[in-house]
């Protein structure tokens, strides 16, 4: 398999709680190594900029506000097949669903605050990434 990137969004929701390090061992006891990472408070811009997918949907002024109701952590993850372990480890969307041990079974408190965000495609992890991140920001 493959190296590669993926990119992660720990949200308000878990940062609030202190959860960065227990979520981030989880992600690091996956296999995945964490290459890039910053604090921020992600601007309306931002926010609906890396939401624009679901610009059209009825959630999306929702997701804005809560995507910028405090500090996220914003990450680029590495390893095997990074995308889908990543995918793996965080969960279902619906934490009722979500399997044992996963991020979003162990934090999340509900479908909107699942606690984390992940990229559903290394073409779609590339884009997210540049978004925060320049290639010197990352230090594999």
């Amino acid at each position: 398999m493959a190296i590669q990137r993926t990119f992660s969004i720990i949200k308000p929701d878990a940062t609030a709680r202190n959860l960065t390090g227990k979520i981030n061992a989880v992600f690091e006891d996956a296999g995945l190594r964490i290459v890039g990472q910053r604090r921020i408070r992600m601007t309306d811009e931002q926010a609906k900029r890396f939401y624009a997918v679901h610009a059209e949907r009825p959630f999306y002024g929702e997701l804005v506000d809560f995507m910028t109701s405090g500090p996220v952590v914003v990450q680029v993850l590495e390893g095997e097949n990074a995308v889908a372990k990543h995918r793996e480890v965080m969960g279902a969307t619906n934490p009722a669903e979500a399997a044992e041990g996963t991020v979003r079974k162990l934090y999340a408190q509900s479908i909107g605050e699942n606690s984390v965000h992940g990229s559903d495609s290394e073409e779609n992890a590339k884009i997210e990434i540049a978004q925060f991140f320049s290639e010197a920001d990352i230090a594999g």
